[in-house]
């Protein structure tokens, strides 16, 4: 049973969602919606060496700079 990450198209929010099988129409939890998309979901694999691919050496282990934490804002390297 895999988690999937989803983008609601009526409120934008993004969520994880526990998939059963072949399940349709995921709710978003914030509005309710059935108008939701899967997202791709970004992968990190640790090497050998302890660096993560997208990752320099010595990155911070939550993943993203002290500013947002998660990686994708114009602040982080």
């Amino acid at each position: 049973m895999p988690i999937y990450e989803y983008k609601c198209e009526k409120c934008g929010k993004e969520f994880e969602e526990l998939v059963f099988g072949e399940q349709e129409g995921v709710k978003c939890p914030a509005c309710g919606s059935e108008r939701t998309g899967r997202l791709m979901s970004r992968c990190r694999h640790k090497s050998a060496g302890g660096a993560g691919l997208g990752q320099a050496s010595g990155g911070s282990s939550g993943g993203g700079c002290a500013g947002c934490s998660g990686g994708s804002c114009s602040t982080c390297h």
